[in-house]
C-alpha cells in the first residue's frame, strides 16, 4: 500500500480504502498527498513528526528520500515508533515537474490567507492537517521538517533555514542536524509564510526548512549524500533519539536584508548562476530596481541566499546574510 500512495496522490485520488496496517502500525488517508502513521507502539523519545516534502513540484529529492523510508516501512525493515504524518504538497505541479503552478506555494501558510485558486486552497488544507495532526497529539513534543532542493548550486549543498518565530529551538536539534550532515544554518530575521514557518509560528514545533542539494528529475539525484538525513528520519520515526555531533562544524548565517522586486524594472546586478553562499564585498551593486532605487552592499560583507529575479512583484528575489556564531 504505502508504495502505491504516490501513485494515488499524483492522480489526486483517495482509493476505496482510506486505512489499513503494516507491519509496525496503522496508517490513515485523509486526502490526497496526506498521509497519517500511528505506530502499534511509541517509543520512550517519540515527536509527533510532520515529514513534508514537494511543497516546490520539481524538487524530486525528497520524495525519493520519503518514498525509501516508506518502502522500508512497509517491507518491516524499519519500525515506526512515532506518529509521522506524511505530505506532498503540490501535486499539480509535482506531477507537472514544475516549481508551480499559478503561485508560489511556500509563501501562504498564513492562517489569515484570502486569496483564491488551486495553490491557495492546497495551502488551506496542509494548513488544517498540521493543526489536526497535532491536536490528535497533544501530548508528544512537535516536530516538522520540510525537504527542499535548491534551484542553484551552493557553497553549502545541503543547508538549513531555520524560520523565525517566538519560539526557541532547542539545542539539540542543531547536533542532530551537524549529524545528518547539513553544512549550514540560516536563521530567518523575520515571518515568512513558509510551511516549516507555520509549524513553528502557530504550534511552536521544532521546524526547519532542509535544502538538500540542487534540484534534479526524478532518478537523477545524488541520493548517497542524503544517507545521514535518511538516518535522522528514520531515529524519529522509530521514537529514538537521533545520532549527534557538534553543531560547531555546522556554518550559522543569519539575515541581515531581503531584496524584494517592487516593480517590473528589475534586476540582480550579478551572474545568474551565481550560487547561494556567494560573497559580496562592501560597495558591490547586487539590484536595481524601478521603484526602489539601486541596492549596494554596506559596510561589511554579504552572502546572497535564494537569488531569483523571476519573480512576482512584490515577492522577495533574494536574502542577504551574514555569518554568526
Amino acid at each position: 500500500m504505502l508504495g502505491q500512495w504516490l501513485d494515488w496522490s499524483l492522480d489526486g485520488q483517495l482509493p476505496d480504502q482510506k486505512q489499513g496496517v503494516f507491519p509496525s502500525g496503522s496508517y490513515h488517508l485523509y486526502a490526497p498527498g496526506v498521509l497519517e502513521l500511528i505506530p502499534n507502539t511509541a517509543n520512550h523519545a517519540a515527536h509527533a513528526c510532520i515529514f513534508s516534502a514537494a511543497i516546490h513540484g520539481n524538487e524530486t529529492a525528497p520524495v525519493e528520500l520519503i518514498g525509501e523510508w516508506l518502502s522500508r516501512l512497509e517491507a518491516g525493515s524499519a519500525i515506526l515508533g512515532a506518529p509521522v504524518l506524511v505530505i506532498l504538497g503540490n501535486l499539480p505541479a509535482l506531477k507537472a515537474q514544475q516549481r508551480f503552478i499559478t503561485t508560489n506555494l511556500n509563501r501562504l501558510f498564513k492562517r489569515e490567507l484570502h486569496a483564491e485558486g488551486e495553490e491557495p486552497e492546497r495551502a488551506r488544507t496542509l494548513m488544517a492537517a498540521v493543526d489536526d495532526f497535532y491536536t490528535r497529539h497533544s501530548g508528544l513534543p512537535k516536530l516538522h521538517y520540510d525537504l527542499h532542493t535548491a534551484i542553484r548550486d551552493s557553497r553549502y549543498p545541503r543547508f538549513v533555514v531555520e524560520p523565525f518565530a517566538d519560539s526557541s529551538t532547542d539545542a539539540e536539534q542543531w547536533d542532530w542536524l551537524a549529524a545528518a550532515d547539513m553544512q549550514a544554518v540560516l536563521h530567518q530575521h523575520q515571518h515568512s509564510w513558509t510551511f516549516s514557518h507555520y509549524s513553528k509560528h502557530y504550534h511552536a514545533a521544532q521546524a526547519f526548512t532542509f535544502e538538500l542539494g540542487r534540484v534534479a528529475p526524478f532518478g537523477q539525484n545524488d541520493m548517497a549524500s542524503l544517507k545521514p538525513m535518511c538516518a535522522l528520519l528514520t531515529a524519529l520515526s522509530e521514537g529514538h533519539s537521533p545520532a549527534h555531533r557538534p553543531a560547531s562544524q555546522m556554518q550559522f548565517f543569519k539575515v541581515q536584508h531581503e531584496l524584494i522586486r517592487h516593480s517590473d524594472d528589475f534586476q540582480l546586478c550579478f551572474a545568474e548562476d551565481t550560487a547561494n553562499f556567494n560573497r559580496f564585498e562592501p560597495g558591490t551593486l547586487l539590484a536595481q530596481d524601478g521603484e526602489a532605487g539601486e541596492f549596494r552592499v554596506g559596510d561589511t560583507p554579504l552572502y546572497v541566499v535564494f537569488p531569483n529575479a523571476s519573480v512576482e512583484v512584490g515577492a522577495r528575489a533574494a536574502l542577504l546574510v551574514a555569518p554568526v556564531t
